[in-house]
């Protein structure tokens, strides 16, 4: 799909109608949200988030973290239990969804089998009896737009999963909503088809620029995707930031472990503090911190402690030679990808990840992909991260 050449969708409709401004766009405020089922099932518990005009955030988490009630409660298909939600200034806890001025894409397509591409596209236009020359336009500039315009004559069950996607998110376009709301749209499709879609929806977002809620499982969606990323677990929200944030400063162990592939890998070592210098003990090998975690354990007066490490598959260097601040391993797998491999070694009485050139990993360390070779490695100091092992959360940020 080529959108460089179209224009964007509210930019389209404005100059078509004579007006220099864009469509309406929206901020979403979610006020303390809370959603309780029967039996006291608390599926969302104080969700507080402010969306601004034309941003996309993701809600991310694993199965049953309440990602999708919270879309659904944005949507108006789940009532609100407890809180306030906002879409622009409007409160809309009790508007009904059609008066929402929202368009939801669902992760099945939600098409109806008996219809053709342009009627399922065209239908909510004609149940608000948009002019038919309006709604050819629309639904002829989405298709362009979404690379579909050869297929609208032709019913869902000709397409292929990917053409069925873009035919749902036509369908939400073509209303021209203040916000978009997509419900993990791509987990149906395979891996090489859901890579294609992502980059798709990269362009498609560029070109509409309006609010964006896109709930997904896949840590890959949501940076690629996502201006803020919000991950969730078990009904709360454990942190909201910026992909490059919730990368490199995850606010605790959760979000540590499920953003990232391969995930991070996880020490029980100890916080020693010695001579006002802090450093992490792993095993007999002791790293001294960068001197900007000096700072922050200072200012925050933190004693030694047993704590949890944190030290990402690529963070971790192979050593030459062991030494005061090496751990000792023993090669069990090497995953090959192509120009790196993931490499898993016992260590510290676990599996450890190291993310290694392969090129390295021959000439450098001559263990290639032999199992029962040990090596020794190390971390950076300003890439380890700290937790406390009682809260699990990072005592760096």
């Amino acid at each position: 799909m080529d959108c460089i050449r179209f224009l964007g969708w509210s930019e389209r409709t404005a100059r078509r109608r004579g007006s220099s401004k864009p469509a309406r766009m929206a901020s979403v405020t979610m006020k303390n949200l809370k959603k309780v089922y029967e039996k006291n099932v608390v599926a969302v518990d104080d969700f507080n988030l402010e969306i601004a005009d034309k941003e996309f955030v993701v809600l991310v988490g694993p199965s049953g973290c309440g990602k999708s009630t919270t879309l659904r409660m944005v949507a108006g298909l789940e009532e609100i239990t407890e809180g306030e939600l906002f879409i622009g200034d409007k409160l809309v806890n009790d508007v009904a969804p059609k008066d929402r001025d929202i368009a939801m894409v669902f992760q099945n397509y939600a098409l109806y089998p008996h219809m053709t591409v342009y009627e399922n596209m065209a239908f909510a236009l004609k149940l608000r009896k948009v002019p038919k020359a309006e709604i050819d336009k629309k639904v002829k500039e989405a298709a362009e737009i979404l690379g579909i315009a050869e297929y609208l004559s032709r019913r869902p069950k000709a397409l292929s999963g990917g053409q069925r996607q873009r035919v749902a998110i036509g369908r939400a376009i073509v209303r021209e909503p203040q916000v978009f709301l997509m419900d993990e749209p791509l987990s149906n499709l395979d891996a090489k088809l859901r890579n294609q879609m992502r980059a798709e929806l990269i362009k498609l977002r560029e070109r509409i620029d309006t609010t964006f809620i896109y709930v997904t499982h896949d840590q890959t969606e949501a940076m690629t995707l996502g201006d803020r990323i919000v991950v969730m677990k078990d009904g709360f929200v454990q942190q909201i930031g910026t992909p490059h944030e919730v990368f490199n400063k995850p606010s605790n162990l959760f979000v540590a472990g499920f953003i990232g592939t391969p995930q991070m890998n996880f020490f029980e070592a100890k916080l020693l503090a010695s001579g006002g210098k802090y450093s992490v003990k792993i095993e007999e090998a002791e790293i001294e911190l960068s001197e900007e975690a000096q700072s922050v354990l200072r200012g925050k007066g933190v004693k030694e402690s047993d704590i949890s490490a944190g030290i990402r598959p690529e963070h971790i260097a192979i050593a030459p030679q062991a030494g005061a601040n090496t751990v000792h391993a023993r090669v069990d797998v090497s995953e090959m990808m192509g120009s790196e491999a993931y490499v898993h070694v016992e260590a510290a009485g676990k599996d450890v990840v190291l993310r290694v050139s392969t090129t390295d990993m021959y000439t450098n360390h001559g263990f290639g992909a032999t199992k029962q070779a040990y090596i020794d490695f190390t971390a950076a100091p300003e890439h380890i991260h700290i937790f406390d092992r009682e809260t699990g959360q990072n005592l760096l940020y």
